[in-house]
């Protein structure tokens, strides 16, 4: 396989800060969005974007991808070193942008399974080893409990929609696929349980899956548990007069107030428009005032004309 270089993809230096990593993503992001892009690559540009994103926010990742330094050429085949999966782990692959191309795979893939299934550590005693995969009270085996990674789009987990996931089997020789929805509530880094849907039993009940979920990275987005957090630009004019300006919402475009004499900064609230739960999230929308880089001479005027009428002095 042809080593990535993930820097490039991004656009951005070896020594790129993670802000400018950020922003660098979120603009190619936007551009090649397969719901707004109508260039023809898109969705595969969106996806390797995406890859490189997932590698060079992570301070581990991006690391552990640094020091292969001099051990590829570009163009040329490109093999990891010995060992070198076992220091990261990927096992959930899943159809549309959750994909991850070979080389995302040899780096940060490897394990059980189904993922990182349970190990060593964790209680022991008969009943203990039973729930692990051990015999049970009757000679029968109980399938061990495996574990994995569900990422799924701000999208998909706002419309409740199922989303099918691909699970690597051992030794890669095969997949299972399953269509999972995710209970409402369930937010960024927070696991769940799909019982029966590990590893199956010798004359014993299969495992349970459990799944945790990451939120993949949303060019316009933030995310605070249920909340959704995006900014909006406003002229000068329109914070001190008041506006109704269109803003883009996990359920599409919607129309928010912006109240005269609102400052930089100030968060208004979307009720009800955050992600799915008991009660579901809001979408905060933080008011950022743009001023405009080049003015006319009369804009100029009618500011110089402003600065000398008006008594308003924000550092007193």
């Amino acid at each position: 396989m042809e080593y990535r270089d993930y820097y490039d993809v991004l656009g951005v230096e070896r020594g790129a800060s993670q802000e400018e990593i950020k922003r660098a993503y979120r603009r190619l992001a936007r551009r090649y969005h397969p719901d707004v892009s109508r260039e023809a690559d898109a969705d595969a540009r969106f996806k390797e974007v995406g890859e490189a994103y997932e590698v060079l926010k992570d301070p581990e990742k991006r690391a552990a991808y640094d020091q292969l330094g001099s051990n590829w050429r570009a163009g040329q085949e490109f093999r990891p070193p010995p060992g070198w999966e076992r220091q990261f782990r990927f096992e959930t692959g899943m159809d549309g942008a959750g994909g991850f191309s070979d080389f995302f795979q040899a780096i940060f893939g490897g394990g059980g399974p189904f993922g990182d299934a349970a190990g060593p550590g964790g209680p022991s005693g008969p009943f203990a080893e039973a729930m692990r995969g051990g015999r049970g009270f009757g000679g029968e085996t109980r399938g061990r409990d495996a574990r994995a990674v569900l990422r799924v789009t701000l999208e998909q987990l706002a419309s409740g929609q199922p989303v099918e996931v691909v699970l690597n089997q051992a030794g890669g020789a095969s997949a299972k696929r399953l269509k999972v929805k995710v209970p409402p509530g369930i937010t960024d880094g927070q696991s769940f349980r799909l019982r029966g849907q590990g590893d199956p039993g010798v004359g014993g009940a299969a495992g349970d899956l459990y799944l945790e979920l990451r939120l993949l990275p949303h060019p316009e987005f933030d995310v605070d548990g249920l909340d959704v957090r995006s900014e909006v630009p406003v002229t000068p004019w329109e914070a001190v007069l008041g506006t109704s300006v269109s803003v883009p919402t996990l359920s599409g475009r919607v129309k928010l107030k912006i109240p005269p004499g609102t400052t930089g900064g100030k968060r208004l609230r979307l009720g009800g428009r955050g992600l799915p739960g008991s009660p579901p999230g809001n979408h905060l929308v933080t008011v950022r005032i743009d001023v405009p880089a080049h003015v006319t001479p009369r804009e100029k005027a009618l500011y110089e004309s402003l600065a000398e009428s008006s008594d308003f002095d924000p550092r007193r």
